[in-house]
């Protein structure tokens, strides 16, 4: 809405004629002091005040609304009759106002400067509607980002705490397993050594169900002594272990030399390809092939010659199917056996502690090797997964960064 001011009804009713022909709103006020109540009660776009007026002229109204803030942005064009000297041009400009016309006025040149004001206004209205939300929304994130910094500071002092306590706990569980597996180690050492002389100094080879009960006991406690260093190995897998430089061609040919009787026991073949050298803990790797060598020797088929595969290449990405390369940074391993294999419907089974897929009578374990191996790949930052069918053997991938 527009705002005219002049103490003449006349000059009034023609401004006002002109402007609501190009359907302006026009409001009305026929002295300075009528025209500040007026603005203080309502929001005009713009004023249109004569210069000359009894009482508070035109250029005090406008030095009057620019001492407020709400006022002092409305846009003012001044209208004078008489005060057509460059010094009151001059003072209506200093006064606040945005233009000065002079008496008569051309309607057209008037409508113009009108519209062009009342759209500058709107603009800056709008404008500093989007800055308020700006300065808003800046202080809704600023907000935001002080709250999420101290939830993060404090759920990092937490995990810090908790790091620690599990670090301790994690200490004392090693302990305790060393503790327990001396102290298990112990009685069972004892229960073979009696149950031998038992055998051998009180039992006749006639008493066959005697002898068989025996051998059965021994065997029990055997697989016991078996349980609990798998148990230690795993226990001790938690430890740290400074890494160093490690030639897989060398951990796999101690490896082989260790199961070497078994190797022979079985008539097996074992193909070792050329292996990379790598950054990691030499005894821990060994860890990993003799379970894996070794299962592949455990679950081979009696019908069968058993026969192993090892072999490497250099990959791109640290993924089971990335496309090989001599100058990746990670290398693919693979041992491939002939064995009776398994349903890879239980793939994520085999590598849970204490999981074992096949018949303990037929094939004795316990349930440890595999999870110890996941364990250590882990450890090196890498990946293991295998990929079988029953009857077919077995094909353990495993990816590790050089």
């Amino acid at each position: 809405m527009i705002l005219i001011v002049d103490d003449l009804e006349a000059n009034i009713l023609g401004l006002k004629k002109i402007l609501e022909m190009h359907n302006l709103q026009v409001d009305t006020a026929y002295s300075g002091e009528e025209a500040l109540k007026k603005i203080l009660k309502y929001d005009y776009s713009l004023i249109i005040t004569d210069v000359q007026m009894p009482g508070m002229d035109g250029f005090e109204v406008v030095e009057t609304l620019s001492g407020s803030s709400r006022t002092r942005d409305i846009p003012v064009i001044f209208l004078s009759a008489v005060s057509t000297d460059k010094r009151f041009i001059s003072k209506g400009y200093e006064s606040g106002g945005l233009d000065y016309i002079t008496k008569p006025v051309d309607p057209d040149l008037l409508i113009l400067k009108v519209k062009t004001f009342i759209k500058l206004s709107e603009q800056k209205k709008e404008l500093k509607s989007i800055q308020d939300l700006l300065s808003k929304e800046i202080e809704i994130r600023k907000e935001a980002q002080e709250n999420l910094e101290i939830k993060v500071a404090e759920r990092t002092k937490e995990l810090v705490a908790k790091n620690e306590e599990l670090e301790f706990r994690n200490h004392e569980l090693q302990q305790f397993a060393w503790v327990v597996s001396h102290d298990l180690k112990e009685p069972v050492r004892k229960i073979q050594l009696f149950i031998k002389i038992i055998k051998e100094r009180y039992l006749n080879a006639e008493d066959k169900k005697a002898i068989d009960y025996v051998d059965r006991a021994l065997n029990s406690a055997e697989r016991m002594s078996k349980l609990i260093t798998d148990l230690l190995d795993y226990a001790r897998l938690s430890s740290e272990v400074v890494m160093e430089k490690t030639d897989l061609n060398l951990t796999l040919k101690e490896v082989v030399s260790d199961l070497e009787y078994l190797i022979d026991y079985k008539h097996a073949m074992v193909r070792v390809g050329d292996m990379p050298r790598i950054i990691g803990i030499p005894s821990q790797l060994r860890q990993v092939f003799q379970n894996l060598i070794g299962n592949s020797l455990k679950f081979s088929k009696p019908e069968a010659i058993p026969t192993i595969e090892i072999n490497a290449e250099l990959i791109k990405e640290k993924d089971f199917d990335s496309e090989a390369s001599n100058t990746g940074k990670y290398c693919r391993i693979t041992v491939k056996d002939n064995g009776i294999g398994f349903d890879e419907r239980y793939l994520d089974k085999i590598f849970v502690i204490f999981q074992s897929l096949n018949d303990r009578n037929s094939y004795e374990g316990t349930g440890i090797g595999l999870a110890i191996v996941k364990k250590i790949i882990e450890k090196h930052n890498g990946l293991i997964s295998a990929q079988s069918q029953l009857g077919k053997g077995a094909n353990f991938i495993i990816i590790l960064p050089i």
